[in-house]
């Protein structure tokens, strides 16, 4: 593990993934992230946001997945007012393409000549949504390079479309320039992931990053695609916290990103108080997500980020023999004086009290994505079927017969029509994201750190 690991830092900490290509965030930003269903279904910006929850408690952002599944840039320019500008964003991340360059007909007898057609459709969509953004006053654009359609992992029974990717890899091109020329930011997802997929595979032919559809990311394909947003904004080898003891001296040497006091020796044991600016990133063992089988914490196996974002380090040399360690009077683990004094990383032990004060910001944050997610649905019943019908932000009697009549022949109006049938109405919306409010307020309010007492008994 630790060797691939190796090989994914190398390949991604080269020019396709910058030391820091995108700002920070600030705070009282709202971040709004525009796509399709890799946006939609997925989980990289709410990785993200998780991130800025336990590693800047004191920072109070909002993020919005303005997401909609199976849309291209040019039905994506048809909702900008209703349904992106209107969450009022500081920060716009816009991302699009898997739809834009088609699907089946790469694999007829004019593939080639399709991409083509397609490629040119999308960056004609893509110019009016352009000057859209053009026209944005205080609002910074980043611009996401989609995540690959994977034509090389062996699938059984899902025949890759043979060249899709390099229509993808044009479009993100484009983007580039997009960006370069307006001074907007731009993060590419598809050459990263392609080229560590490619990897894995070399070893294993049938690894993939997305699900057996070839398109999208598995939750650990979303932790991946964080990585690389987070990278991008200079967060490697920015700890949680960095406390270095020296036992001998019974002295602080340093204290990174925390507060050590009442530091104390007492025969051959110590103790201190500690008081760290950050939580620990907790990384999820389960799997969410329509049609997700893998979970979050999966991608520590890809990509170093428990080495490069999430290290809380702690230290103590002058010591001899084996030590267990303490917090809040709970052993968390046995360490010789040699480990010690290399450094344990707490950031890696699940039932720490930090660790465990993260995991509830964790799952509040899952619940928040799963409303959200809810509001994305009808939001494709809105934009993506109602308005094509003259009926957008209806709700009313004739848009409830007009969907009625369809849901027999269109798979998506039957997979949305319960969830629509509550959210038509006024109070249900209301009451729902009263509901996310309440869960973003608890979240802000239990991811402050405490102070916790951190004991070394020589055993």
């Amino acid at each position: 593990m630790k060797l691939n690991l190796l090989f994914a830092a190398a390949l991604l900490s080269g020019a396709a993934a910058p030391a820091q290509s995108i700002a920070p965030f600030k705070d009282g930003d709202r971040v709004v992230f525009l796509g399709n269903s890799i946006t939609d279904g997925g989980h990289y910006h709410s990785y993200v946001w998780l991130y800025y929850m336990t590693r800047f408690p004191y920072m109070n952002l909002r993020f919005f997945n303005a997401g909609i599944g199976g849309e291209t840039a040019g039905d994506m320019l048809g909702r900008l007012d209703g349904d992106v500008f209107a969450k009022r964003p500081t920060v716009l991340a816009v991302t699009f393409g898997m739809n834009d360059t088609g699907y089946f007909e790469y694999n007829g007898d004019n593939g080639e000549a399709f991409g083509q057609a397609r490629y040119e459709e999308c960056r004609a969509n893509y110019g009016r949504m352009e000057q859209r953004l053009e026209g944005l006053d205080s609002v910074r654009v980043i611009l996401l390079g989609s995540s690959p359609y994977d034509e090389t992992a062996r699938i059984e029974g899902n025949e890759p479309l043979h060249g899709k990717n390099d229509v993808l890899r044009r479009v993100s091109a484009f983007q580039r320039e997009s960006a370069a020329s307006h001074g907007w930011e731009y993060l590419d997802y598809n050459a990263p992931l392609t080229e560590l997929t490619q990897r894995r595979q070399a070893d294993d032919p049938a690894f993939t990053l997305t699900g057996g559809d070839r398109i999208h990311p598995d939750n650990d394909g979303h932790m991946v695609m964080a990585y690389l947003f987070l990278k991008a904004q200079g967060f490697a080898g920015k700890e949680v916290a960095d406390m270095r003891i020296d036992a001998a001296r019974c002295e602080v040497v340093k204290q990174g990103n925390c507060r050590i006091d009442n530091l104390r020796r007492k025969g051959r044991d110590l103790s201190f108080d500690y008081l760290a600016e950050s939580l620990p990133y907790p990384m999820d063992t389960v799997a969410h997500g329509w049609g997700m089988t893998r979970a979050q914490a999966k991608a520590a196996e890809l990509v170093p980020f428990v080495e490069e974002m999430n290290r809380e380090m702690l230290t103590v040399t002058g010591l001899k023999g084996d030590y267990s360690v303490l917090i809040d009077g709970e052993e968390i683990g046995t360490w010789s004086a040699a480990e010690l004094a290399a450094g344990v990383n707490l950031a890696e032990i699940t039932w720490t009290p930090q660790y465990r004060q993260a995991r509830a910001v964790m799952y509040l944050n899952e619940y928040r994505w799963e409303i959200e997610r809810n509001f994305r649905d009808y939001a494709w019943m809105q934009y993506d079927f109602f308005m094509k019908h003259g009926l957008l932000d209806a709700n009313d009697r004739h848009a409830v017969e007009v969907l009625d009549r369809e849901k027999g022949s269109n798979d998506w109006v039957a997979m949305h029509r319960d969830n629509y049938a509550k959210l038509m109405l006024p109070e249900v919306r209301q009451a729902r994201e009263m509901e996310q409010e309440l869960l973003v307020d608890r979240i802000y309010t239990i991811n402050k750190p405490v102070v916790h007492r951190i004991e070394l008994h020589r055993k």
